[in-house]
């Protein structure tokens, strides 16, 4: 079997780092709309959730940093501009969100098509027994899982 340094089949890797770089691409659509959500949000929650979308957007350029350095650990390369993020990112733009409902619907929605790419890897992982993306993958989930319900209880 053709393996890589890690033990892995390198045919199963290649396709791990590939899908690793839609997750990142997705994440990095994420991370900026979280940016211009906390830079635009008006209203009486401002002050709640400028600092909510902070928070948000520090644990998501983490998320971004520890996608990429799989990628790498896996001898893939990631993409890292912004053409190559736009071309296959399937996450929303949120373009001049201003109003706080629409601001906290669309990080539901992006935090939801970011969990659907993470089980695909999920299954991935686990048919090519990579437990670091496996790992990593159920750690993003169980987070993110968490995240989508407060923000639905905030929503009312």
């Amino acid at each position: 079997m053709n393996t890589t340094i890690l033990g892995l089949d390198k045919n199963k890797t290649e396709e791990l780092a590939s899908e690793l770089n839609v997750l990142l691409a997705n994440f990095q659509v994420h991370y900026q709309n979280l940016r211009g959500l906390h830079w635009n949000i008006k209203g009486n929650n401002f002050f709640e959730l400028h600092v909510k979308f902070e928070e948000l957007y520090s644990d998501a350029q983490e998320k971004v940093d520890l996608i990429a350095e799989r990628i790498l650990t896996l001898q893939g390369q990631p993409i890292h501009t912004f053409e190559d993020y736009t071309k296959i990112a399937s996450v929303t733009v949120a373009k001049n969100v201003t109003n706080d409902v629409e601001a906290v619907e669309g990080i539901v929605a992006s935090l939801s098509a970011l969990i659907t790419l993470e089980r695909g890897l999920l299954k991935l992982s686990a048919n090519a027994d990579d437990e670091g993306t496996n790992s990593m993958m159920s750690d993003f989930i169980s987070e993110q899982e968490k995240i989508i319900w407060m923000l639905n209880a905030w929503l009312g």
